[in-house]
């Protein structure tokens, strides 16, 4: 009977070890981005009897990377009826949640993963992003510091954090880690270009410029980035430089509403109100829905002198979003220069009750 039960366990041996062989083998075919052939081999393993939570984590994983999330979520449940404490499982069937849009799912998981391996970057990495999906700032900056503090350093964390930071206004700081990202990627475009957007909203101009260089000089073919040094160059009232770069941005994507807005802007800044409107009324085609778009173009129609377009493009903005008192008192003022002076004193009336102080004053010099 002690020979039987020494040769169960010597089988039971030799299987747990050609199982660990063939899995080191689809772990290979991974690290090769082979996903769709290690999700083969280890199906056959799953299938051979082998009840194996790693196995069956690992199938979770190459469903991740095929875009199979809710097999994915299969597969990590089954490794987790085995083993509820694995923290792999949870950390993935967590980031699978996060990936369908279930962001308080994927915390809760998250949570068990950190409890059950506190050392567990990946799992703080991907709290952080669960918690910045629900807006929870605060906890998601938490998070991408954790995750930096246990290592090892990458560009991505110290990127995500500044992403952080720099909703919560801090850009000085969001300045750092940009930097620190780009010391450990200096050929990542789009650190440079995040760093000029911190730059740009710190006021220095000069240095958001050098960045917006640099990130076009790594990707000359995302408009955003020249939408992005256009806006810097205006400050600087480098006007055909911004020019410039917003044809640029939309030479290379003409379905961007807000570009045509912004360059409409400019134009008008620059006098060129036939232009402007031209680039408003794009913008209103692409998007109808934005009161500004409608408001931008009723002040070029001002100063070309068509009162009746621009009260009919403050009347679409109105209609858009009834409570801007902006809007009430520019239409009211136009209707002052038009002589209707009664429909003009209650459109400023109404700007004077939505809290507008200009209105207030304009009632009191013209109205009686």
């Amino acid at each position: 009977m002690k020979h039987i039960v020494i040769l169960l366990v010597f089988a039971s041996f030799c299987s747990n070890a050609q199982t660990d062989a063939a899995l080191d083998a689809v772990r290979k075919k991974m690290d090769a981005k082979d996903f769709a052939g290690a999700k083969i081999d280890l199906t056959k393993i799953i299938e051979s009897g082998a009840k194996n939570k790693n196995a069956f984590t690992l199938r979770g994983r190459t469903r991740m990377a095929l875009n199979d999330y809710y097999g994915a979520i299969g597969d990590f449940n089954y490794a987790l009826e085995i083993d509820s404490t694995l923290a792999d499982a949870l950390n993935y069937r967590g980031e699978s949640k996060i990936n369908l849009g279930d962001d308080d799912g994927a915390i809760d998981d998250l949570d068990k993963a950190i409890k059950y391996n506190s050392k567990y970057g990946e799992a703080y990495t991907n709290r952080g992003f669960a918690k910045y999906n629900i807006e929870d700032l605060q906890g998601a900056y938490f998070d991408f510091s954790k995750a930096i503090e246990i290592g090892p350093v990458n560009d991505d964390k110290y990127f995500n954090r500044g992403i952080v930071k720099a909703e919560l206004g801090e850009y000085v700081s969001a300045i750092d880690d940009y930097s620190k990202a780009i010391e450990l990627d200096k050929n990542d475009a789009n650190l440079y270009n995040y760093r000029g957007v911190a730059y740009y909203n710190t006021s220095n101009f000069d240095l958001a410029i050098a960045d917006y260089n640099e990130a076009i000089r790594l990707d000359a073919k995302d408009p955003l980035k020249y939408e992005n040094r256009a806006l810097a160059k205006s400050a600087k009232e480098d006007l055909k430089g911004a020019l410039e770069d917003y044809n640029k941005s939309i030479e290379l994507n003409g379905q961007d509403a807000e570009t045509f807005n912004l360059r409409g802007v400019l134009k008008h800044t620059m006098q060129d109100y036939d232009g402007s409107i031209a680039d408003y009324t794009k913008a209103i085609e692409l998007d109808a829905t934005n009161p500004t778009y409608f408001d931008n173009r009723a002040l070029s129609k001002t100063e070309k002198e068509d009162y009746a377009g621009a009260v009919a493009d403050y009347s679409s903005s109105i209609d858009i979003y009834p409570t801007d008192a902006e809007s009430y008192y520019q239409r009211g003022l136009v209707k002052l220069t038009m002589n209707n002076n009664y429909d003009g004193c209650l459109d400023l009336k109404r700007a004077d009750e939505l809290g507008s102080q200009d209105a207030k004053a304009a009632i009191k010099k013209s109205c009686k």
